[in-house]
């Protein structure tokens, strides 16, 4: 049947009724326009544009309901991932009058049991992280996935920066005749042998602007003001709905995180010392909302879904570029709009360069009498404007510039420079002296 102009199953249309869907998303739209044109997909999309439903729709409408075997599967980086791409799906089968076998393969599951259930059958849909999806199809050899006609890969820049790479390669050697869909937030340089690859030609589907408009991005300047009194002053102004706040040390995540529960907050924490299980079990609280603030280490900048908050908070900057993103995409996601503070000491130009790249202009505010107000003395790189001199000149051509882009490379390349053009400066002033000193000896002798 017809739903918002595509040609869907009539209980796929049940489901996406039930979310209430007004339009498709602008992923969701590009991805079933090109289905038919037989190449695989590559699609960058930051978080909370909708792409989990752009290939479980297309993988729902093609299933056969009938058939008991392996014809989908879906790999994600992480089990909270997994977990919710699961529930997502478990959603869209729940209206269909015959039932479909969805199985989530992932850590802090009963191994023994889960190898005795596929003795006796096989899922239709599998989703897994990559290390459970080798265990159980190669190792075992009791997950039979090569009868696949969808595969999906769900991150693949945070599968490969999770080192995962040896095991994806193996599962997608295995799969060569599937429909692939790749879905990535970055198209790090990292990742393209592995999808020159495998993606020969693929139809290459980017968006740029699905999520951006609905956060708003505001930047506080620290200057000789403690963090920790700078984020009181912000949680008495602002009254979020729910309110992720990002550390990049644990050992800040367990001091933030302790500092709001002696203020008596509805706080929780989640970070990679927490096990698999607790990490679920916070999840599962915060979407209950029990909680109004969450601090959470990068672990949580990807792959975690929390419905309904409000606002990010960067108690630190992320060192990684790409991560600012991550966490950013926490909020406004859909139709819901979002408000990302980050507190900042230096900064680093760099760093806005790459933001604006990715549609983000910050708007600079300051915290004063207990309002938010406009900031204008945010301080600027100053251009050097005096001509270089033939010594400076020389200093920088000795010094390469970096093949690898890093926060404040450009800092750190400066102070090289200036080191070796005080050593070129010492180096000519020594043999001015020597040379003026012989000239003084001849001189004499004549």
């Amino acid at each position: 049947m017809k739903f918002l102009d595509y040609e869907v199953k009539n209980y796929v249309a049940q489901a996406l009724k039930d979310l209430h869907f007004k339009e498709f998303s602008t992923v969701q739209k590009q991805v079933f326009d090109s289905l038919n044109k037989s190449k695989n997909l590559l699609v960058k999309s930051k978080t909370g544009s909708g792409k989990t439903h752009a290939f479980l729709i297309p993988i729902f409408n093609n299933l056969d309901e009938d058939l008991a075997e392996v014809q989908a599967v879906i790999l994600s980086p992480t089990t909270e991932l997994a977990n919710q791409t699961y529930k997502v799906a478990q959603h869209i089968a729940s209206f269909s009058g015959k039932e479909i076998k969805i199985k989530v393969y992932s850590g802090g599951k009963d191994r023994t049991r889960e190898i005795e259930e596929l003795k006796s059958g096989q899922p239709q849909i599998v989703i897994a992280t990559p290390g459970k999806l080798k265990d159980l199809a190669f190792d075992e050899n009791v997950l039979k996935i090569y009868t696949a006609k969808y595969y999906v890969i769900d991150e693949v820049d945070m599968v490969m920066d999770e080192g995962f790479g040896d095991d994806v390669d193996n599962i997608t050697k295995i799969l060569p005749n599937a429909f692939k869909m790749f879905f990535s937030a970055t198209l790090a340089e990292k990742i393209q042998p592995f999808l020159k690859k495998y993606l020969e030609n693929p139809i290459f589907i980017d968006i740029k602007d699905d999520s951006k408009l609905n956060i708003e991005h505001i930047w506080i300047p620290l200057k000789y003001k403690e963090k920790m009194d700078m984020l009181d002053n912000l949680l008495n102004i602002i009254n979020p709905y729910i309110c992720i706040i990002f550390c990049n040390k644990k050992g800040d995540v367990n001091t933030v995180y302790s500092h709001l529960k002696d203020q008596g907050k509805s706080v929780a924490m989640i970070s990679g010392e927490l096990s698999i299980r607790e990490r679920k079990h916070i999840l599962k609280e915060a979407n209950d909302l029990k909680y109004q603030y969450i601090v959470a280490s990068d672990v949580a900048s990807r792959g975690i879904d929390i419905d309904g908050v409000s606002h990010i908070i960067n108690y630190d900057l992320p060192r990684d570029f790409e991560f600012y993103l991550h966490r950013a995409g926490r909020t406004g996601r859909m139709n819901y709009t979002g408000t990302v503070y980050s507190f900042y000491k230096d900064l680093d130009g760099d760093y806005l360069d790459f933001l604006s790249k990715n549609g983000i202009e910050p708007t600079y505010k300051d915290i004063k009498g207990g309002e938010i107000v406009d900031f204008k003395g945010r301080n600027t790189r100053q251009k050097r404007v005096r001509p270089l001199n033939e010594i400076e000149k020389s200093a920088i051509k000795h010094i390469a510039k970096p093949t690898k882009v890093t926060p404040g490379y450009k800092k750190k390349r400066q102070k090289e420079i200036d080191k070796l053009t005080n050593q070129f400066y010492r180096t000519k002033n020594y043999k001015e002296h020597y040379e003026a000193v012989r000239k003084r000896k001849e001189s004499k002798t004549k």
